[in-house]
Formats: structure tokens, sequence, C-alpha cells
């Protein structure tokens, strides 16, 4: 492997990376799925006030996006999936080539980790003699043959988040009263980013309050721009 885990560091598990990625990924389908569907809603809910007219464009907006977010979370996680099945193969084939080497190469991850160099040669070497190759994959890679990604799954999962977050503020504009259908609309949709800005800041790492707002900010925007749109085109059309 290259030589990115040495005595000064080593690399993060993928595994975790990857399922705090996943939980994001889920986070952000839902605040996309908000989003999209609140500036469809509104946005017609802009040009007339006919409930079948703002529903049908919600769920034409609910479906379209659904199923664009499982088209794009399937090919982005079926190349992860190729890209870890390479990685896997190339950790076999250096282990074959340069079993030496990498044994070394092992010894710097757990010294990396706190031990000792006698203790971490000695727990590179038995690991190495009992099965070199799960060893490697466990300490470099952190991922396991048996559990690679699931584009399928993850596919689903963005589709189902992507419904979950656009259903609110569907169902609001379709279920308040007329007269108040805009302001429920638009604070449902502002109670819902700010959940998922806070979710989505926590599993990213980030500042929860700089990153909510941004959410919430740009969810109003968005929602502002479309009405105003639908506004305008539903005056000169109609006038």
């Amino acid at each position: 492997m290259d030589k990115q885990n040495d005595d000064k560091g080593f690399i993060e598990p993928q595994d975790k990376i990857l399922k705090t990625n996943s939980l994001r990924a889920a986070v952000l389908g839902a605040n996309d799925g908000i989003v999209s569907v609140a500036g469809i809603v509104v946005g017609v809910a802009g040009a007339t006030s006919s409930n079948v007219a703002i529903f049908t464009a919600g769920i034409a907006g609910l479906v379209a996006g659904a199923l664009s977010m499982a088209a794009g979370e399937y090919v982005s996680v079926s190349s992860q999936r190729d890209t870890e099945r390479a990685l896997l193969e190339k950790e076999k084939y250096e282990l074959e080539t340069n079993p030496e080497g990498e044994l070394q190469e092992l010894i710097g991850i757990y010294r990396s980790k706190g031990l000792s160099k006698k203790t971490a040669t000695l727990v590179a070497t038995e690991l190495t003699h009992s099965d070199a190759y799960a060893a490697h994959i466990d300490a470099e890679l952190g991922l396991d043959p048996n559990d690679l990604t699931n584009p399928l799954q993850a596919s689903i999962a963005s589709a189902v988040s992507f419904l979950i977050g656009a259903l609110i503020p569907l169902l609001t504009i379709i279920l308040v009263p007329v007269k108040t259908r805009l302001i429920s609309t638009f604070v449902s949709v502002v109670i819902a980013l700010v959940i998922t800005g806070i979710a989505s800041a926590h599993f990213g790492g980030a500042k929860k309050i700089p990153a909510t707002v941004r959410v919430v900010v740009g969810g109003l925007l968005a929602m502002a721009i479309t009405y105003g749109i639908g506004h305008v085109l539903g005056r000169t059309i109609t006038g």
C-alpha cells in the first residue's frame, strides 16, 4: 500500500467513515426532499389556489425527486463498492509480492496507535502469522470483505429519506386551511430544516448554529423565490 500509514498517523477506518456518511446522506436526502417539494408546492400556490394543481405538482416532484435520489445514490455507492473491491485486491497482491514491507507497514500502524515498537512488532507479527490479509484490511482499510457497501440498500434509504422530507411541506399545504396554508408551510419547513440542519452538522462534525442557519436560510430563499415566480406567472397567465 502507499505509505499513508506510518509512525505519525493512520487512516481512519473506512467502515466508521461510511456509516457516518450514510447517516449524513440520509439526513441530506430528507433535507433535499423538504426544500425541493416545498419550493414546488409554494410556487404553484403562488400561481393558483387549486388544491388539485398543488397536490399534483407536489406528488410529481416527490416521485421524481425520490427516483432521482435513488438512482444517484445507487451509482455513487456502486462506485464506492468497486473502489473497496479494488483496495482489497490491491492489498492481497501486495501481501503476496512484498510480505516484509507489508509487515513493516502494519508495525507502523500499531506504533501510530500508541504501542511501543516492541509491542507493535509482536502484535503485527502474530496477526500476520494468524491471517495477514485479515489483519491488514482491518488495520489499514477498516473493511470487511463480507460486508461491503450495498448500492441497493443505499438507494432505497436515500429515496425513503427524500420521501419523508417531501411529505412535510406537501401534507401541510394540502391539509391546512387555504388562508393559513402558506404561513403554515413556511413554519413547518423551518422546523424540519432546523432538525435536519442540526443532524447534518452533528454527523459532519461542523458547528451546529452556522450550519443550521445556512440550511434554513437556503430553504426560505428557495420558497420565497419560487412563490414569487409562481405568483408573477399566475397573474400573467390569468391576466
